[in-house]
């Protein structure tokens, strides 16, 4: 007997190769998502501008790359002895406004470059409300001010559509051969209500796909169907009961390698899988001669793989291991 309906879906006819850089976008479910990439050794810009939800927003931040925009402390405001960015997360926030600055300049010159010759773009919607300030401007992140500062509005799926078509005919100019993965984030917001939240989502999916049947470098990779439909239980939920644990991440993570990722990839990161297993090893002896040929056996295939796949950034990796036998080679003295 059948107690739940599984979801295969369709894979991509252009995968994602390792020696591809990928620039993330978007929700926390991108971090995820962005973390184990990274883990597996691609190279990636996960959220320069931290965590974007809505559309509007996301729209904003990459328009800014495109234009290599600089922010100035009039772009700033001040609050609870803060200066913090209405485009940014609260991480940039700062009591001494250069340094905000800083740092909000310098993510935007990285992200402006590595944009220019990223090979894909993933972004991940979370909600399409917005809030606004009472010029009508729409904010990245509230900084805990209060709300009656702002206005709070549902986006119709047109207003989407248009911000994200005008701005793929932009990044279409800046960076001619990137290819665009849309997502829906899984995570519900909760705090506008299940009826309202399910507008939202509803806006999204609609407005992704209509840009799917206008630009033939868009792609739809569905983690929200994936978890709400497909897993559909709250046992794969975290406690909040809101956002997926670790079984659910896990398990839309396996689908967007069969789905995203190239023959050749998948089989490579089984190996950094590995290496990575090794790294996290905590020895019962670190001064046994057995320990230090398990180190060397995993440094020697860190080398193999560098020589192999030029691409990849393995040094960290290489010098991790080498430190270690250099301890386990003091230890045992």
């Amino acid at each position: 007997m059948e107690f739940r309906l599984a979801f295969n879906p369709k894979e991509f006819d252009i995968k994602i190769e390792h020696q591809h850089q990928l620039f993330l976008i978007g929700s926390c479910f991108t971090e995820q998502i962005g973390k184990k990439l990274s883990d597996h050794k691609f190279s990636i810009i996960d959220n320069p501008h931290g965590i974007l939800f809505n559309p509007i927003s996301i729209v904003q931040s990459l328009k800014f790359y495109i234009h290599q925009k600089q922010y100035q402390q009039n772009d700033l405001f001040l609050h609870n002895e803060l200066w913090g960015s209405w485009d940014h997360h609260t991480k940039f926030s700062s009591i001494d406004p250069t340094l905000s600055l800083n740092k909000i300049n310098a993510s935007q010159q990285k992200a402006s470059t590595f944009l220019a010759s990223a090979n894909w773009l993933i972004i991940t919607l979370g909600s399409a409300f917005v809030y606004e300030l009472e010029e009508g401007r729409v904010v990245a992140n509230c900084h805990k001010v209060p709300t009656d500062k702002f206005s709070k509005r549902l986006l119709a799926t047109n207003e989407i559509v248009d911000a994200f078509n005008e701005l793929m005919h932009e990044l279409k100019n800046y960076n001619p051969s990137i290819k665009i993965i849309f997502t829906i984030s899984p995570v519900r917001h909760l705090r506008d209500g299940f009826i309202e939240n399910n507008r939202s989502k509803s806006a999204l999916i609609q407005a992704v796909h209509e840009l799917g049947n206008m630009h033939n470098n868009a792609f739809y990779f569905p983690a929200y169907e994936l978890v709400i439909d497909d897993l559909r239980d709250y046992r794969f939920f975290a406690e909040d009961m809101v956002h997926p644990n670790y079984s659910a991440t896990n398990y839309v993570w396996e689908k967007f390698n069969d789905v995203c990722l190239s023959t050749e990839s998948k089989l490579l990161m089984k190996e950094i899988h590995q290496i990575n297993l090794a790294k996290n090893h905590k020895p019962f002896n670190p001064s046994s001669q057995q320990h230090k040929a398990f180190l060397q056996q995993n440094l020697n295939k860190l080398k193999t793989l560098q020589s192999q796949y030029e691409y990849l950034n393995l040094d960290e990796d290489i010098v991790f291991f080498e430190n270690s036998i250099k301890m386990s080679e003091i230890e045992h003295r």
